[in-house]
Formats: structure tokens, C-alpha cells, sequence
């Protein structure tokens, strides 16, 4: 099989998912739809967002950054046609920076990473990513809850990782911060709402019967 390393495209796409585990999934969401049924939406979303990815027009890898499982059973699960590889240690930010940089390592000249919690980023959401890294350094999607959904990248830029607080309504705000200072050119998406509490579920319910 051939590696990671040799599989990347110039316009390469990093989804951050999780295996979906009964009890180690979607866990804010366990007392409504129980530790089965939480790790069910789980693997719905994470393919629900696959396929919008699959659905893009350009010459795109796409990779899969997992917590959980391993490889075969990610393999088994989504397909051999994908890239994959495990996110590793530490917090979200160093283990999207890992990510990026890796990618930019072997030759990649715009990498956009998402994770499976927002089903309203539809292909044409990554698409306008993409486009927008033509001409910005960084581009964000916010979400309601203020983080972001999405974040792509032109150049590796490690310091928009660190010092954040993530998990928390200050991540966009403080991401766009540290761009200012460093006078890196940054373009917003559209405004999203992630699935992480019962009252987001009506938002699931509605993308997946489209």
C-alpha cells in the first residue's frame, strides 16, 4: 500500500474524525440518544461528510486524521481509497498543526481541514475553500458556538495553534488575533452551527434527509 507521504495532492483535505465506539463518541449526547446511539451519529456524520468530500470536482486527496480504531478497522469501515493516518498526542491544536505540517512537508500548496460535526458544510462550502486559498493565507469558517468548522491554509503557520483555548467561544476570536499580528491575509466562510448538543440534533435531521 502505498504511504501517506506519496499520496498527496496540491490541494489536499484533512477530515479529523473518531472511531465510533459506544461511550467514547458524541458523549455531550449520550443522556438523549445513548452511548449506541450516540456513536451511530457518529459514524453517520463522518460519512456524511465523506461523501460531501468525495463529491468535489478538483484533483483532491483527502485523509482521514482518526482517534480510535486503527487502520484496518478505518480501512473497513470508510474505504481503502482514502488516506489515513492517527492524530497522535496532544490537544487539537498540536495535532491539526502535526497534520498540516506534514502535509506541507510533502508538497502540498493548500490544505483545508474539517471535522464530521458540521453536516451544513456541503461540497460547495469546501469548495469555496479551496477557491479563496487562491488568494488568502487562511480562511475560517466560524461556528455559532465560536470556534470554527473549518480552517484552511495556503503555508504552514504553527503559531495560529498555539495559545488557544480550545473548547471554548474565545477559539475564533483569538485565532483571528494571532493572525493580525502576524499580518496574514484571512477570508470567512459562511457561519455554521456544529452538532454537539441535543437542541443541534434538528440540524442533523435536516441535512441528512437532503
Amino acid at each position: 500500500m502505498p504511504t501517506l507521504l506519496q499520496q498527496i495532492s496540491p490541494q489536499h483535505l484533512i477530515i479529523f474524525t473518531r472511531y465510533p465506539e459506544a461511550g467514547k463518541t458524541k458523549t455531550r449526547l449520550i443522556p438523549v440518544l445513548g452511548s449506541v446511539g450516540a456513536a451511530d451519529l457518529q459514524r453517520q456524520m463522518t460519512e456524511y461528510t465523506i461523501s460531501q468530500a468525495r463529491n468535489l470536482q478538483n484533483d483532491i486527496s483527502i485523509e482521514v486524521r482518526f482517534v480510535g480504531g486503527n487502520l484496518q478497522l478505518m480501512q473497513d469501515w470508510l474505504g481503502s481509497d482514502l488516506l489515513y493516518q492517527a492524530q497522535g498526542e496532544g490537544d487539537l491544536g498540536i495535532r491539526m498543526a502535526r497534520s498540516l505540517s506534514d502535509a506541507f512537508e510533502n508538497y502540498a500548496t493548500q490544505v483545508v481541514i474539517i471535522g464530521t460535526d458540521c453536516p451544513e458544510a456541503k461540497t460547495h462550502i469546501l469548495a469555496q475553500a479551496s477557491a479563496h486559498l487562491e488568494t488568502f493565507d487562511l480562511v475560517l469558517g466560524p461556528a455559532t458556538d465560536g470556534g470554527y468548522y473549518l480552517i484552511g491554509l495556503r503555508r504552514f503557520i504553527p503559531e495560529l495553534f498555539i495559545n488557544i483555548n480550545w473548547g471554548t467561544d474565545q477559539v475564533l476570536q483569538q485565532t483571528i488575533d494571532i493572525a493580525k499580528k502576524l499580518n496574514v491575509s484571512y477570508i470567512y466562510l459562511p457561519t455554521l452551527s456544529d452538532i454537539d448538543r441535543p437542541e443541534d440534533l434538528r440540524i442533523w435531521e435536516r441535512c441528512s434527509q437532503k
